[in-house]
């Protein structure tokens, strides 16, 4: 059984002040339904899924205390990152992805996956849950051009470090090594048919299954069915997770500012205080941005404006948006929205 230290599991100084006497810290390395899997300076451990980790809310990358005396985790660590979204299918929680991690592996590939919007929203994710975004974009090698795949990403996702790779080469390891090394933790994030578990095999040393992706969309389906960690070659921690078909952002004004920093940036010099980018005279904004751009920005900013609404906020929206077609024609309904 392989030993480690608490600092190569990623431990510091922001959890030995959160450590009680007597207690015995354990980092999470997979969830179960009814136990979570840990590792700690033992070695590896199963543990219950007891009531306190279910109020408090648990994730893999999280750091837990156990009680030595009945076996149970007592308390969840307070967290450096955490990466959450927005419940898909009901839109009124939050799910959690995962905690601690310091930096987040957006895996994308030089093919028909490729899409600004969604990596954009992927970023905005990232930079919210406090972890440091890079681009990966996988599949380089079958690509005629992957430098256009490159420079794309650059233009736009501005100061982004990105990465065109094989994730079969063996130089892939050495070329990520300086985010992988003893006490990091990295998370992968991206949808189906990507490659990420090629990648999370070559930083790993696993020998995960993969499966086809569709030449239709360049899609694939679930390798990954559950979050969990591993071991990485050069010392560190890979959480890898299963391929996300929608992700929508939880809380993230701050994550989306800092993605589109350069609209905030020139919306200081509009005309107008209370500007809107839209038809205002001397809008620096639309002088300056990509209609296209700035149609995304304004869509992500809607979307986590109106997630953050309370039930009784989004009724009275609803009621509003009510009355004002009540009585209304398709004629005056299409004139409204300008068709």
């Amino acid at each position: 059984m392989t030993h480690y230290t608490l600092p190569e599991l990623g431990w510091n100084a922001h959890f030995t002040a959160q450590l009680t006497e007597n207690l015995i810290p354990q980092r999470v390395t997979d969830i179960h339904k009814s136990f979570i899997g840990t590792i700690g300076a033992a070695g590896p451990e199963r543990l219950n899924m007891t009531l306190d980790l279910v109020e408090q809310g648990v994730t893999v990358g999280d750091w837990v205390l156990k009680d030595p005396e009945t076996g149970q985790p007592v308390q969840v660590l307070a967290r450096q990152s955490l990466l959450k979204r927005r419940n898909a299918r009901t839109n009124m929680d939050d799910q959690l992805i995962a905690a601690n991690v310091d930096t987040l592996f957006v895996v994308s590939s030089c093919n028909k996956d490729f899409n600004v919007a969604r990596l954009e929203r992927y970023f905005a994710l990232a930079h919210q849950g406090g972890a440091e975004p890079v681009l990966i974009l996988t599949k380089a090698d079958l690509a005629e051009n992957p430098g256009e795949y490159e420079s794309e990403a650059m233009r736009s996702l501005p100061g982004v470090m990105v990465y065109a790779l094989n994730a079969l080469d063996p130089a892939t390891p050495d070329m990520l090594a300086g985010y992988c090394g003893e006490g990091q933790t990295v998370a992968l994030l991206g949808t189906s048919g990507v490659g990420k578990t090629t990648l999370t095999n070559a930083l790993t040393g696993l020998a995960q299954r993969t499966q086809d992706i569709r030449s239709s969309d360049a899609r694939g389906r679930h390798t990954t069915t559950a979050r969990s960690m591993h071991r990485m070659r050069a010392g560190g921690w890979l959480i890898d997770t299963p391929g996300m078909r929608a992700l929508r952002l939880s809380d993230a004004r701050e994550g989306l500012e800092a993605v589109f920093a350069d609209i905030e940036k020139l919306a200081t010099r509009c005309k107008f205080n209370d500007c809107a980018h839209e038809s205002e005279p001397g809008c620096a904004v639309r002088e300056a941005v990509e209609p296209d751009r700035l149609k995304r920005w304004r869509k992500l900013m809607n979307e986590d404006h109106y997630s953050n609404e309370t039930v009784a906020e989004s009724r009275a929206r609803y009621r509003n948006l009510h009355k004002g077609h009540r009585g209304a024609t398709p004629q005056s309904i299409a004139k409204r929205k300008g068709r």
